[in-house]
């Protein structure tokens, strides 16, 4: 009998808790607002307090910024400056 092997393309994805699909939706919802600014954060993503497969099992998640450039950080504060000034 031959070993089996983890293929991760065959495992089922877990469905997210309603913690996590709230960040998920509210980095798409950031995501598509930079987008229409012209700005964007390759970086952005979420985390949960767990670094590895479980975010199943997470009580909350956080909406990560990560890190950009000076100059999309100038274009993030002139795109909330305009927006302030509606």
């Amino acid at each position: 009998m031959a070993p089996t092997t983890h293929n991760p393309a065959n495992t089922p994805k877990a469905v997210p808790t309603p913690q996590v699909q709230e960040a998920l939706d509210a980095r798409d919802a950031l995501a598509a607002a930079l987008s229409r600014a012209s700005i964007q954060l390759p970086a952005m993503d979420i985390r949960t307090p767990w670094l590895d497969d479980r975010e199943a099992e997470a009580s909350y998640a956080l909406v990560n910024l990560g890190i950009c450039s000076a100059p999309v950080a100038h274009a993030l504060a002139a795109a909330i400056m305009n927006g302030l000034a509606t």
